[in-house]
Order: structure tokens, then sequence, then C-alpha cells
């Protein structure tokens, strides 16, 4: 078992802990639900004050002539962007009648592939006549210069293929030529020239047929694709629900919020580096945890278990005052309302036994305003702990936040209990509060935690005594282990924790 735990102490912390970042993301859901909640609220507000300007769409049937069962969308595409031109938007003003610039006119519309054939077209204007009207003008100048573009591509290629069958027409004629000229010779070679000669006329002849069937099909081809290129969904009007406007942009201002909140949470707490389990703070501190505590408990069933728990709470630190001759004190560390509770609770269950003085050193003086109007302890000032006489018990009460003066803390006590609130200090200033506490000689008997994360499932005892722990801690008598390490016997000692409402209470 021990050479287990060494196993594990010396393994080497990673760079974020996960669990650790989850529990700090979830401790910060003030901060990501408002900003979920902004984003909600700004995406309703953007529909109803800013709400989308009148549109219309239409779709276009386009047929193209190199149409591939495979084509990955590379042609509608095309399509798309050459709508998106100067040229169709200039002509599809002009037959409106519209002074407005093509160049603005760009603005207001686009083109978008639904398939390999289909392409939608949506227009924006300022009224939906006007958006239906500029639509329709839009579709038939695209589809104008579509099939121009055909006729234009078709014209060209027959007449590529005429151009070539009439070159070769000329050579027929000259090959037909030379044929009369070689007849009324005879000889030998004449006879081999006149077969050279048939054999390039029956090929000439036999190209130029090719030729002429490919121009007749190039021009029998065109009316095909100019009647597959038309419009198959008239113009009409988009008809928008604010309601429904409204839902879809706070959903979307919902999510984006949610993210942003989430981020800033997550990088904030890998930056700010403030534990928040109990393993952290109790390895930070060099002390087992104690006792648990919620900083405001919500709920009658809930103040009633945190009653219970500060109830066993105060009877072992009551328990542990007892049994020292030397002064006790709780020093806080953001959360001095729960620290002067604590004490004053505390002196209460001492007061039993003689006369107890509560030490208050914590910034302000709202302990001893508050003693001075209820019965209890008494409670004086740091300045007034010295006219205090030698009888009474002496629970001092002070604060190692920053800016605390490390020397006067040993006045209040030799021997201290931190109530340390998660999450409030970085992991480098719970350091420095144990190598101080060290430094003056204060032993610190345990950390009472308050604010817990419910689901933390990690353990705050420290069972191996580590290396670097503070000098000024009590050191029971040590044996020696197998593995040579040292193992500290510890004084059993009561855990008050206080779950939240979703965790039975241990």
């Amino acid at each position: 078992m021990t050479t287990r735990r060494s196993a594990e102490s010396s393994a080497a912390p990673p760079l974020v802990d996960l669990q650790s970042l989850v529990v700090a993301v979830r401790r910060r859901r003030r901060l990501w639900c408002s900003l979920a909640l902004i984003g909600l609220l700004l995406g309703a507000a953007a529909a109803v004050l800013k709400p989308a300007p009148p549109s219309a769409v239409t779709t276009v049937l386009v047929a193209h002539q190199a149409d591939q069962p495979n084509d990955p969308g590379t042609l509608i595409r095309t399509d798309a962007a050459l709508l998106h031109t100067v040229g169709i938007a200039g002509q599809a003003l002009q037959s409106l009648g519209s002074p407005e610039k093509p160049e603005d006119f760009l603005k207001d519309y686009g083109g978008l592939g639904l398939t390999n054939n289909l392409l939608q077209i949506t227009v924006t204007a300022k009224t939906d006549t006007e958006a239906v009207a500029r639509a329709k003008a839009l579709a038939e100048a695209f589809v104008a210069a579509h099939v121009q573009r055909i006729q234009q591509a078709a014209d060209a290629e027959a007449k590529a293929l005429l151009d070539e069958r009439d070159r070769m027409q000329e050579e027929l004629a000259q090959v037909n030529k030379s044929i009369g000229d070689a007849s009324q010779q005879s000889g030998s070679k004449t006879s081999a020239n006149l077969e050279s000669l048939y054999a390039s006329r029956a090929d000439l002849t036999s190209r130029i047929t090719d030729f002429g069937q490919r121009a007749a099909a190039a021009r029998v081809g065109t009316p095909r694709l100019i009647a597959g290129t038309q419009i198959v969904d008239t113009p009409h009007a988009l008809k928008r629900s604010l309601p429904k406007t409204a839902a879809t942009d706070a959903a979307i201002g919902l999510v984006l919020g949610l993210v942003l909140g989430l981020s800033i949470a997550a990088v904030g707490a890998v930056v700010a580096d403030r534990p928040v389990l109990r393993r952290e703070i109790a390895a930070n501190l060099g002390a087992s945890v104690i006792a648990e505590l919620p900083h405001r408990p919500a709920g009658r069933w809930q103040r009633k278990r945190t009653r219970t728990a500060r109830t066993g709470l105060t009877t072992t630190l009551a328990r542990t005052v007892r049994g020292s001759e030397e002064a006790v004190s709780l020093l806080e560390l953001g959360c001095a309302r729960n620290a002067g509770a604590i004490a004053l609770d505390l002196a209460g269950a001492l007061e039993a036994e003689g006369p107890v003085v509560v030490v208050n050193g914590l910034p302000g003086a709202r302990l001893t305003d508050r003693r001075r109007k209820a019965a209890g302890p008494t409670v004086v000032d740091d300045g007034g702990a010295e006219a205090v006489p030698g009888g009474p018990r002496r629970l001092g009460v002070g604060s190692v936040a920053p800016g605390t003066a490390w020397t006067d803390l040993r006045h209040l006590g030799t021997r201290t209990v931190l109530v340390v609130r998660a999450g409030h200090g970085s992991a480098a200033w719970l350091h420095t509060v144990a190598r101080q506490l060290a430094d003056q000689h204060i032993a610190v008997i345990g950390v009472v935690l308050i604010d817990p994360d419910p689901r933390d499932r990690t353990d705050g005892t420290l069972w191996d005594r580590p290396d670097t722990a503070p000098s000024g801690r009590d050191e029971p008598p040590a044996r020696q282990i197998g593995t040579g390490r040292r193992r500290m016997e510890r004084v059993p000692m009561w855990t008050a924790r206080v779950p939240d409402s979703d965790q039975e209470a241990r």
C-alpha cells in the first residue's frame, strides 16, 4: 500500500487537470449562464429591432452541354458565380428600367446551387412586390445570357467544322484534278500514282461527310439545351414569421453566448490557477481538510444540515482547544464572515469551562460591533489584546489574505485552523501562506473548507508527509516504513462534510 502511494505521489502532475478544470468552470456558472442569457436576449432583440428585409425567391433549371452524372457541382457553382456579375445585373436593371447601378444591385441578391442543374435566386428589396419583380427580371436575364452562351458556343463549333470541311473540299478538288491529269498518261509509275490518288480521294470524301454530320449535330443539340434552361419556380415573396425568426436568432445567440462564456471560464480557470478540489488545497497548504461548510446555505433543509455540521465542527475544535496548552487561532482566506461565526460558536462552547476572550484580527470591526450589541464572549481588537489578563482563554481570529502582517499572526495563537474558501486563493498564494506560517512557527491543525464543490470526490487528507512540509506543523513521532519513507501518525479528527442537495450526507 505504501509503495503504491509513493509511486502515485512521485508521478508528475498533468499539465492541465481536467477534473479541476471542469469543477472550476462549473463554479463559474454565473458567468457563462449570464453570457448565454445576454446572447439569448440580443438575438431576440436583433430579430425584433432589425427584421429581415422583404425578399423573393425563384428557381431556374439550367441545362449544360457537359452534364455528367458524377459532376461534383462545379458547373452549377460556375452558374452561381456568373449570376453575380455586372453584366447580368445590368441587363436585369435595364429590363426593369431602374437607374440603380449594377454594382449596388449585386449586394441585394445571391445564387445558390441546390443540385447540379437547379439554381435558386434570392433577391431583397424595399417591398415584396419590388423583390418579386427584381427576381423575375434577374432570372430572365440569367436564362437569356445562358442561352446566348449556348448558341454562341454551338455556332462557333459548327463554323469551325464547316471551315474544315470546306478546306478538305478544296483538297478533294485538287486530287480530282490530279487524277484527271494522270489518267491521260501511261506507265507503271502512273498506275501506282493513280491508286494513291484514288485512296486520298476516298479518305477526303469520308472526312468531308463526317465534318458535315458533326456540324449538323452541333446545331441540332442546341435547341435541346435552350429548351432545358427555364424558370421552373415562379418568383414569389418569402413569408417570414417574426416569432419563428426571433426564436431562431435567440437560439443562435444563446449557443454563441454559452460557448463564449464556457471559453472565458475555462481560460480564466487555467490562467488564474485557483485550486478548488480538496486534494489540491490540502496539498498546497500542507494540511488536511477537517471539515466543509457551504458559503451561504440556501433552503431550510440545507440550513439545517449546515447547523448540524457547524455544531460538529465546534465540538471537534473545542476538544482540540481544550487539549492544547497553546493559544489557538482561526485564520481566514476569502471568508471572514464564516471565520468570525465559527470563532463565536467555538468561544460559546468553551465558555462553559471558563471565560473566553476572542481577539479580533479581522479587517474591520464587524465582529467587535456585533458582540457589543448581543450577549456572548468578550471580543477585543488586536490592539487591545495586551490588556487582557492571563486568566481568560484566548481565541484569535485573523486573516492570511494578501497584505497580511505575518509577524502579528503569532500573537493570535501559535496553533491555527485555516478557514479557506475554495477557489479564492491561487496556488502560489496558498504556498506563500504555508511557508509564512512555517517561518512564524505556527502549527496548522487543519483546514476548514468553505464553499466546496458538491461533486468533489477527492480526498483532502495528507497521508504521506511531503518533503517540503512546513516546519511549524506538529511533528508527532514517526515510524519507519519498509520503503524508507516517513509516515505521519496523525491524531484522528472528525470531518464534517455538508454536501449539496444532490448528494447524501456522509
